[in-house]
């Protein structure tokens, strides 16, 4: 066991004090890293997304430049958008948050579903890409690897992730920055060798865009248009990151993440508009076994003439390498923001409400997880394939951003009483029309190719949020009938309390322990039958509980405070409760991000102070076994078995739920 934790400890790291409000600043990322970690995502995009949208322009390539005007200006459209969702929703949560406040739960859990498949897509199509691309530039024999070479970064990024979004960042710094510089120097020099031109290229694309209208007529030249800038919507995918983890941004929160927000916009939009720019000057045509970005950086560097032939093929290699390294940062978005998602569905009762929980490094350890082993299955399902992949990739995000603007409509015409509703509500208009435009035809132009896969899956996974909500609101509604029971104060005794000798525990005595947790019904369940049980047996009675700090209660420092409020009131109430049944009483209370560990140590710490002690503890009992085995934590049966294991008695008392 002790080499165990050694290990666990040597991929998750040194715990994190939740209390310490040092903790917070520690884990908190600056602006710089926030775009590092969270735009990546986005600005990867530009390695594939430009190229779906300039080859669908076929043989029109002088249409490009209103290709490359529209694809800067949607990313600002889209940036703004998400701008102002920062500034409404600066505790995070983005599309999901969004929809749920703005639109109402079942928009919500629609935004929300959508988001997990896609950042499960995010990881899977981005970890295919990079190692494709990286593969391109190996030998054919060792492409027989390139499947377990996936899976193999699919486990290590896991394992960074479970260390902390600053360890993981800084692991993957250096890649982000080399390629912002590499591709921002040859996407200058491109353009600008080709400066002769730039005079032309806006009489050539009027004069294209002229002579096709009267060819075959000006609703032709818009849907060909239309087609090339949605198949191209790949490039926008990551924008919503950033207002995903807004919580995760150091103070001022808005501020910080509007400057991420507006950094990446711009990176991006130079970035896409201006290698679709270099198709177009460089005449850069298909070839086989290479991606289009291939092409044409191979064309300027080769224009470069710098060194001889091996050395330019070797920066060329390094371009690439740098193209495959970004799109594996951009994997990180998903592992990210995808256990966000859950955590902030789980929170709503919408998904399990283990993903709510935090590790000691502070990190949604079980969503990292789910995101990790989803990714491992997805490959080994698709055999790595990135067309497969990007098919499934290519819908799901313009269905949040949809639900996203259509919220903004909703939240700024209502408040249109006020003033300067009037701009942000058009740039929220504006926006809604592109992404529901893009929307659509890439439904109807993906779907028989395999779009109608993620519509499935996506349905699958809004039915089983349904399932599992509803099962939380039965339980609750049972719980909470079982705590009006209780709901009174607590009986009054004769004594002066605390100061009363006689109400003090004596360690020499027989002690039951008692587990409790927020709900007073399950909790006076056991107190009582411990007394009614056992009556005489024990002497006195020690109630123990923790205060479990999730990822709601980290990011809002006001809600630890009245946690600690909330379950000191709590266990003055089962004090009472305990001294009116005759025994002296006592508590102990801690504070965790993981409860069973917690009441572990807490318990075998009280057991040691009462050697004469059996530990008690409820344990729910539900007439009908479906979802509730994994819905429900099983703490009492995990905490019962580490105490056997160390000769120490426990009794489980089920109660009966429905």
């Amino acid at each position: 066991m002790t080499a165990f934790r050694k290990i666990k400890k040597l991929i998750a790291g040194e715990a994190l004090d939740p209390l310490d409000p040092r903790t917070r600043q520690a884990i908190a990322i600056t602006p710089l890293f926030a775009l590092i970690g969270l735009g990546a995502d986005g600005l990867s995009s530009a390695c594939y997304g430009p190229e779906e949208a300039f080859l669908a322009l076929g043989q029109h390539m002088p249409l490009a430049l209103f290709l490359a005007a529209a694809t800067a200006a949607t990313v600002f459209i889209v940036s703004f958008g998400y701008s102002q969702i920062i500034e409404l929703f600066p505790a995070g949560g983005g599309g999901y948050r969004v929809a749920t406040e703005l639109l109402g739960p079942r928009c919500g859990v629609v935004s929300g579903a959508a988001l997990l498949v896609d950042y499960v897509l995010t990881v899977a199509t981005s970890i295919a890409s990079g190692v494709e691309a990286l593969f391109s530039l190996l030998p054919a024999t060792a492409q027989a690897f390139r499947l377990v070479t996936e899976l193999g970064l699919i486990v290590l990024m896991s394992c960074l992730n479970l260390r902390g979004m600053k360890q993981s960042i800084l692991v993957l710094l250096p890649v982000f920055l080399g390629f912002v510089v590499i591709h921002a120097a040859l996407i200058v020099y491109g353009v600008a060798v080709h400066s002769g031109q730039l005079t032309a290229i806006v009489p050539a694309a009027v004069g294209e865009a002229r002579g096709m209208s009267h060819a075959f007529g000006p609703l032709v030249v818009a849907a060909l248009l239309m087609r090339a800038f949605s198949l191209g919507g790949g490039t926008y995918t990551g924008l919503e990151a950033v207002s995903n983890n807004a919580n995760m941004i150091v103070e001022p929160r808005v501020r910080n993440g509007k400057w991420t927000m507006f950094s990446m916009a711009a990176s991006l939009a130079f970035t896409a508009g201006g290698i679709i720019m270099l198709y177009m000057l460089w005449h850069a045509r298909p070839v086989e076994g290479k991606t289009l970005n291939a092409v044409v950086f191979g064309s300027v560097i080769d224009h470069l003439g710098v060194g001889s032939s091996l050395a330019r093929h070797a920066l060329l290699a390094a371009v690439l390498a740098l193209e495959a390294g970004l799109l594996l940062v951009g994997a990180q978005a998903g592992f990210l923001d995808g256990p966000t998602v859950l955590s902030n569905m789980a929170a709503d009762s919408w998904m399990p409400r283990c993903f709510r929980q935090l590790s000691t490094r502070l990190v949604r350890r079980n969503g990292v997880v789910v995101i990790g082993v989803a990714n491992l299955a997805i490959l080994l399902w698709t055999h790595g394939d990135v067309t497969t992949l990007v098919v499934l990739y290519s819908i799901n995000v313009f269905l949040t951003f949809s639900l996203s603007f259509l919220g903004l409509c909703n939240y700024r015409w209502s408040r249109r009483d006020r003033g300067g509703w009037l701009r942000p509500f058009a740039l929220a208009v504006l926006g809604l029309s592109t992404t529901v435009t893009v929307l659509a035809v890439t439904l109807v132009e993906k779907f028989t190719a395999g779009g109608w896969l993620t519509v499935l899956v996506t349905g699958v996974v809004i039915v089983l949020c349904f399932v599992v909500r509803r099962h939380y609101r039965e339980i609750s509604m049972q719980l909470a009938k079982e705590d009006a029971l209780f709901a009174g104060a607590a009986p009054e005794i004769d004594g002066d309390g605390d100061g009363d000798a006689a109400l003090r525990p004596d360690p020499s005595r027989s002690t039951a322990i008692v587990l409790v947790d927020r709900h007073r019904g399950t909790s006076m369940h056991a107190l009582l039958c411990v007394a009614r049980m056992f009556p005489g047996r024990f002497d006195n009675m020690i109630v123990l509980t923790v205060g479990e700090v999730d990822a709601q209660s980290w990011e809002d420092t006001n809600h630890i405070e009245h946690l600690r409020q909330e379950m000191s009131s709590s266990l003055a109430y089962y004090m009472a409760q305990s001294r009116y049944q005759g025994f002296a009483a006592d508590c102990r209370i801690d504070f965790v991000t993981r409860p069973m560990d917690g009441l572990v140590r807490l318990t075998e710490a009280t057991m040691d102070e009462f050697p004469n002690s059996v530990c008690f503890a409820s344990k729910l009992a539900f007439s009908r076994v479906n979802l509730s085995a994994w819905l429900h934590n099983r703490t009492p049966a995990e905490i019962r078995k580490r105490l056997q294991s160390q000769g120490k008695r426990m009794v489980l008392l089920p109660m009966k739920i429905g």
